[in-house]
């Protein structure tokens, strides 16, 4: 809707081919071949290995992402792991960017995703335009790797959060409060 040249690979070929015919764009059958040619890259998968496969296996992105390509991956993963992808991509000219996002599907579809990011400003500045078709705010956190150590405060003050509203409403049926009418 952005206006972006858009190909969407997805492991689960169907999903590719529905993400295309309600959004446009085209579909390719692996990673390499969604990259082929682009100067952006973004990745949003499951976790550290799926990552890896994506990126890095027989048929991933890097294989056909040429010099002064960006690669961003979405994946909520490990500090250690985009740390190793910025030191092999970099190693070969492609700029990388870990950059877990926070506010779930209705976000992404709604533009309105939160993207915390590790990696340098200049990659930064070059992807934005493409990021902010889908995120309200995001910023660079520092080095490769501090996208993901920011999600990780997220996730904690989350659970905190939730700790709380729980030790209160049992507070409140222990104290012979109506839970759901204090809700």
């Amino acid at each position: 809707a952005a206006g972006n040249d858009v190909c969407v690979y997805n492991r689960t070929a169907e999903n590719a081919k529905a993400w295309v015919a309600e959004f446009g764009g085209t579909s390719a059958a692996s990673p390499d071949l969604a990259a082929k040619g682009r100067d952006l890259v973004l990745v949003c998968v499951g976790n550290d290995d799926d990552v890896r496969e994506v990126v890095l296996g027989d048929n991933g992105a890097a294989k056909a992402m040429e010099q002064g390509s960006i690669l961003v991956d979405h994946t909520t993963a490990s500090a250690a792991l985009a740390r190793e992808l910025d030191s092999i991509l970099g190693s070969r000219g492609i700029g990388f960017m870990d950059g877990p996002v926070s506010g779930g599907q209705a976000g992404a579809v709604n533009g309105a995703l939160t993207v915390m990011l590790g990696g340098n400003d200049a990659d930064y500045e070059k992807a934005k335009p493409v990021m902010d078709s889908y995120s309200r705010f995001s910023k660079v956190l520092g080095p490769a790797g501090n996208g993901q150590l920011a999600k990780m405060v997220n996730q904690i003050c989350i659970a905190g959060i939730v700790q709380g509203l729980a030790e209160g409403l049992n507070f409140a049926m222990r104290a012979g409060l109506d839970g759901e009418a204090l809700i």
